[in-house]
């Protein structure tokens, strides 16, 4: 059974910096495109991030461009979410997904099949 678990989430002040991890077990990613979602109260999930199977390809989310940093540790059967410069914008539950197409990268909720339970994000002003 594939399961992701994501990890890292926390209060954090405006202009610092998080990590977020997403490990995932009961499966093999190193062919899987995975990306990262964003629900904040009152909001639908929005994408975040998307990288490929090689982790050449990367997508983002125009806002958080400059900001976040996603990348993948195949070896680990782990993906990360590096957050800079955080803003009170950026408080949301943020899922991981994992979908077995890898070449690309999906930005659609729809292109992915696995989804971790979330890991809340809360930044203060």
């Amino acid at each position: 059974q594939v399961q992701l678990v994501e990890s890292g989430g926390e209060l954090v002040q405006a202009g610092g910096a998080l990590r977020l991890s997403c490990a995932v077990s009961g499966g093999t990613v190193s062919s899987w495109g995975m990306g990262w979602f964003r629900q904040a109260p009152g909001k639908e999930r929005e994408f975040v991030a998307g990288i490929n199977w090689t982790g050449a390809l990367t997508k983002y989310l125009d806002s958080v461009k400059g900001r976040f940093t996603i990348s993948r540790d195949n070896a680990k059967n782990t993906m990360y979410l590096q957050m800079n410069s955080l803003k009170p914008e950026d408080t949301a539950v943020y899922y991981c997904a994992g979908t077995l197409w890898g070449v690309t990268v999906g930005v659609a909720q729809g292109a992915y099949t696995y989804w971790g339970q979330g890991t809340q994000v809360t930044v203060s002003s």
